[in-house]
């Protein structure tokens, strides 16, 4: 049988796993009180947790039935990297009665700090198995055609109404400026998705920002969106897009970054701000997700 693994980052389902989470993103090491409450708040700015988990599993759901439809009868799960179900379980369950899997990252862009973490943690879950099967990785889907259009389309949706001049930025989880030193193609793969979005909406006027980078002292990719928004604003720029580009669901990083934090600075401003609807378990992004399986035979 042939199997298809859908990985996400994961998330507390209530407010009270938010230790273990944190916890779990720190390899072990348990964060102060101070970091749990200053991540609770943030929670509770965006209702009290995150529909990742949820979106996460229509998608799987509608990228099964889509691959059932299409007349395959391999299997979709689902699994994240910092809370159940976690990747190493959920790879032990399904090397049981699978002989190949798919494993691809709900991250379009190649980072070893990202999906290369996802990557080691199948690798590591199925050297452990005592049934073992044929690995086979997305490493990016970046520059995939639906994925490319479907950006584009919310992009047309959500500039409805804009005055001409608005102000296009992409943006993305920002990462340790370092991964930079060994070549990693993060930031020049998020760049070429924005010209490829870009280019599909005849668009010249563009600009690219990070947000939601960690709280350590080593410098994080820049520039950060809100200082991006004030630069902007100080060149007269009066109404805002921002399509997420590096993000695939609404979760955390969008809901409190984008929506919370982002559109604050601009009521503050009396200025428009608006992003692009997620591609969460859009039609669209499960197209692209099969066009990835049957791509490798495993649709």
């Amino acid at each position: 049988m042939k199997a298809v693994l859908l990985m996400a980052y994961g998330t507390p389902r209530t407010l009270g796993d938010v230790e273990a989470y944190y916890t779990h993103i720190r390899g072990g090491r348990k964060p102060t009180k101070e970091e749990v409450d200053g991540l609770i708040e943030r929670y509770n700015a965006i209702g009290g947790t995150s529909p990742l988990m949820e979106i996460t599993e229509r998608a799987r759901a509608a990228l099964q039935e889509k691959i059932r439809e299409g007349g395959s009868d391999t299997k979709v799960f689902s699994a994240m990297k910092h809370s159940p179900p976690f990747i190493s379980e959920v790879v032990s369950s399904v090397s049981k009665e699978a002989d190949e899997l798919l494993a691809v990252a709900l991250a379009p862009h190649y980072s070893g700090m990202s999906v290369g973490s996802y990557i080691k943690a199948v690798e590591d879950a199925n050297a452990a198995a005592p049934r073992k099967m044929r690995l086979e990785f997305v490493r990016s889907w970046h520059t995939n055609p639906l994925f490319i259009k479907a950006w584009a389309g919310r992009v047309r949706r959500a500039e409805a109404g804009l005055p001409p001049g608005y102000a296009l930025i992409f943006s993305a989880h920002s990462l340790p400026e370092r991964i930079l030193e060994s070549g990693d193609p993060y930031k020049a793969q998020l760049l070429e998705t924005s010209r490829l979005i870009a280019q599909e909406l005849g668009k010249s006027e563009w600009t690219f920002s990070f947000q939601s980078a960690g709280h350590t002292s080593e410098p994080w990719m820049g520039p950060d969106i809100l200082e991006h928004l004030e630069e902007l604003y100080g060149r007269g720029k009066r109404a805002f897009l921002v399509a997420q580009v590096g993000f695939v669901s609404d979760h955390l990083e969008v809901l409190y970054d984008l929506d919370f934090e982002a559109k604050s600075w601009a009521d503050k401003r009396g200025v428009t701000f608006r992003r692009c609807e997620s591609l969460n378990d859009s039609e669209e992004l499960v197209r692209c997700l099969y066009s990835l399986a049957a791509d490798r035979g495993f649709a």
